[in-house]
């Protein structure tokens, strides 16, 4: 199997946390998944049902993302060695 290119898989995950977070917030505003977005905001600062908020989180999600699939693509290619 071939290993996994660390920066490109960060990247991936940021993304696609990054836009899952936003829709979750844009849905927030509208009554739909309140109770997570309350539970993320308390990790997120400045995360909420808002446009502004759900930018802030999508942003800090994304960070998040990165940072979570970097570990994990450089502890698989640590396991294909």
């Amino acid at each position: 199997m071939e290993k996994l290119n660390v920066k490109k898989f960060a990247v991936a995950l940021g993304t696609s946390c990054a836009i899952g977070t936003l829709l979750l917030g844009w849905a927030a505003m509208s009554g739909w998944g309140t109770g997570m977005v309350d539970v993320m905001s308390s990790v997120y600062i400045g995360y909420g049902p808002s446009f502004v908020g759900a930018i802030i989180g999508a942003v800090w999600a994304f960070f998040d993302g990165a940072i979570g699939g970097a570990i994990v693509a450089w502890i698989y290619n640590i396991s294909k060695k």
